[in-house]
C-alpha cells in the first residue's frame, strides 16, 4: 500500500466511520486517530479487547 492510499484510507475512515469533519481528522493527532479507530471497531463487534476487566475482578 502506497503512502497516498494509506492517507486516503485513513481519511475516508475519519470522516466517514468516526464521524469528524474533514479538518478535525487532518489535525488530529495519529496516535489519537488510531485508537477512535480502535474504539469504533470494539463498539461494533469487529474487534474484541485483549483483555476484559470486570469490577469485581479489581474490590477482590
Amino acid at each position: 500500500m502506497t503512502p497516498k492510499e494509506m492517507f486516503s484510507r485513513f481519511e475516508f475512515i475519519g470522516v466517514t466511520l468516526l464521524c469528524r469533519s474533514y479538518d478535525e481528522v487532518m489535525v488530529m493527532p495519529v496516535g489519537h486517530f488510531l485508537d477512535q479507530w480502535e474504539i469504533y471497531r470494539q463498539f461494533n463487534g469487529l474487534a474484541k479487547p485483549e483483555s476484559e476487566t470486570f469490577i469485581d475482578d479489581i474490590m477482590d
